[in-house]
């Protein structure tokens, strides 16, 4: 289950312990090759990864081949024919500053059912002196914890630099979805967590 570790696996404690009790239905959104979408296995009954990279969504059905209730879509996310309201669990780790930020967001936003629970993990850039200084003091801690975890990434993960800064994702994320908890990690990483609304 846990054959690499990097700064994003780092967050996946984080984000199997925000899956609501009882989850049937969970989407992993830029899944990769699928590692978080198979330890969500444990806590939904059924899971769907997508991704726009045809090499990670094959390494993800390969390596899920075992794993009843997994599914993995090819494709662009934001044209996928996907449901609103069929989720109890919606996450994305690493993806959403691919995309459309808002747009993207919206999107989880809507596929969740009333009560579901979103987190979206990601990277955005320092552009404050504060943010930067942050960044500067967490540097040491980066460094020193990815050499000693041994840091990889699966072969042929795209990446691709942020283009908002951590203020524009908190501001953007407050007034899309009233009442989300932001949260900026030390490990160069941001987190957005939110629960639907209950009608």
């Amino acid at each position: 289950m846990n054959p690499y570790w990097n700064t994003n696996v780092a967050r996946h404690p984080d984000i199997l312990r925000a899956v609501p009790e009882g989850c049937v239905e969970a989407l992993d959104v830029g899944c990769g090759d699928g590692l978080l979408a198979r330890k969500l296995a444990s806590r939904a009954k059924r899971v769907t990864g997508i991704d726009s990279s045809p090499r990670m969504i094959a390494d993800a059905r390969e390596l899920a081949a075992d794993h009843p209730g997994l599914t993995f879509l090819e494709g662009d996310f934001l044209a996928a024919d996907l449901s609103d309201g069929t989720y109890d669990f919606v996450c994305s780790v690493a993806t959403i500053h691919h995309l459309d930020f808002e747009a993207a967001l919206c999107r989880m936003r809507d596929l969740l059912r009333p009560g579901g629970v979103l987190v979206v993990v990601s990277l955005a850039r320092s552009a404050t002196l504060a943010e930067r200084a942050f960044a500067v003091a967490a540097t040491p801690a980066v460094r020193i914890t990815k050499l000693l975890r041994r840091a990889r990434s699966p072969q042929g993960m795209p990446g691709m630099k942020p283009q908002m800064s951590y203020g524009q994702v908190r501001a953007a994320a407050q007034r899309l979805l009233p009442g989300v908890r932001y949260q900026r990690h030390v490990l160069r990483r941001y987190s957005i967590t939110w629960t639907k609304p209950a009608r």
